[in-house]
């Protein structure tokens, strides 16, 4: 078994430094939803160009998903991972010239292009080095890197934007990338061989083709759920600060504050979700994972009736455990349901459902924020149509059915 080869203090230390590099790619992601508000100020920009600033990144990623998980399965996990690493620090530091809307645009669609191949390989290092039953607690930790750079994130922008500007801060990211770049090609050391744990397999061939993948039911069932539940994230997680200043009247600095709080209670929730996935009984991941999509369509409905700043954050941070539970889930059911080998090219074609909702929400948010004279109650209604969708997807998911990759 390839878990074996790798003692357990190596593997912390691998998946500190995949934390490292998963709190860098969102804190770009996370920190540009601020810096357009001060780049669409210095290019003159309207809500339907921010949304495609907004999207850019993500049609890249979303392109690089698949490529990104079939290269990490074939060439290698670490040597993908160092890749994405460079190309994006690359880019993000690029972002600082970046002189009109068609200058932002290519420079962010290829900053995603270049991280496109960063979540398949650290997924797949995770699936090869961690036995199956801490699988769930290895992706909880990298997921809660979103939660904590969510909460950091608003004040930090806040401040940098005041103090230094947008152009100097995304070449300060960028030489971070640079050393974590670094990090990995020192310590992250790898078995050169992989070998299966019989039981991971069962009666199935480990070598699984592309084309088998995509042929089985399990795999459409989490590209839609992870579009869907990604179409809920970044339509929030993109436009709240624009919402709170635009409809609600707060400043940068008071949205920072106020978005502090659901922050937290994302980390406290991904975190938590690992070590309940893990200890589920089969069968009931889907339908925690149901109940959590119908809660997240309620809260989103009360969110933007609210009557007050205080209750729309209330709800707000409510939401966000539940979406941190689907979010966790959805990636846990890939590797453990699924051979190591193949890990890599699974997680790439089932992120891509995620990144094309980063690509489309966005952007389609902008134009119907445009369409309605400043009003988000339509974009309100989108996302929690995704979250109904997804309710259905996850009901139906059962991995039964894909009698080759039977678990």
């Amino acid at each position: 078994m390839i878990t074996n080869e790798v003692t357990k203090k190596s593997r912390n230390v691998i998946l500190a430094l995949l934390f490292l590099g998963w709190s860098l790619g969102n804190l770009d992601r996370y920190i540009m939803n601020y810096a357009v508000v001060s780049i669409t100020g210095d290019l003159q920009l309207d809500a339907s160009s921010t949304g495609i600033i907004l999207s850019a990144f993500f049609l890249g990623y979303a392109i690089m998903q698949i490529p990104g998980g079939w290269l990490a399965d074939k060439f290698g996990a670490k040597r993908i991972l160092l890749t994405a690493v460079i190309m994006w620090s690359i880019f993000t530091g690029l972002t600082a010239i970046a002189w009109s809307l068609t200058a932002m645009i290519v420079i962010r669609f290829l900053f995603g292009i270049g991280e496109g191949g960063f979540q398949p390989s650290s997924s797949k290092i995770i699936a090869t080095i961690f036995p199956k039953e801490e699988r769930g607690r290895a992706m909880s930790i990298m997921l809660t890197s979103g939660g904590i750079v969510s909460l950091i994130v608003p004040l930090l922008a806040a401040y940098l934007l005041g103090t230094i500007g947008w152009r100097m801060m995304f070449i300060i990211i960028g030489a971070f990338g640079a050393i974590i770049a670094y990090l990995y090609w020192k310590y992250i050391q790898l078995p050169k061989a992989e070998t299966v744990d019989a039981t991971e397999t069962g009666n199935l061939a480990v070598r699984v083709s592309f084309k088998e993948l995509l042929k089985t039911p399990l795999m459409w069932n989490l590209i839609i759920a992870y579009f869907c539940i990604y179409a809920v994230n970044w339509g929030l997680v993109s436009w709240i600060p624009t919402y709170l200043q635009k409809n609600r009247g707060l400043d940068l600095m008071s949205i920072g504050w106020a978005q502090t709080i659901p922050a937290i209670t994302t980390i406290i929730g991904v975190y938590g979700s690992g070590y309940i996935i893990d200890k589920l009984p089969k069968g009931m991941e889907k339908v925690l994972g149901a109940i959590s999509c119908a809660m997240i369509g309620i809260l989103l409905y009360l969110m933007f009736t609210a009557k007050t700043v205080t209750l729309f954050i209330g709800y707000q941070t409510v939401v966000s455990i539940f979406i941190a539970f689907v979010i966790t889930l959805l990636p846990v059911i890939v590797l453990k349901k699924l051979p190591s080998s193949i890990t890599g090219s699974a997680m790439g074609i089932a992120n891509t459902g995620g990144q094309l909702a980063g690509f489309v929400t966005p952007m389609a948010i902008g134009f119907m924020v445009d369409a309605f004279n400043g009003s988000f109650d339509a974009a309100f209604w989108m996302l929690i149509g995704f979250a109904l969708i997804c309710i259905v997807s996850l009901v139906t998911l059962n991995d039964q059915k894909g009698a080759l990759l039977k678990a």
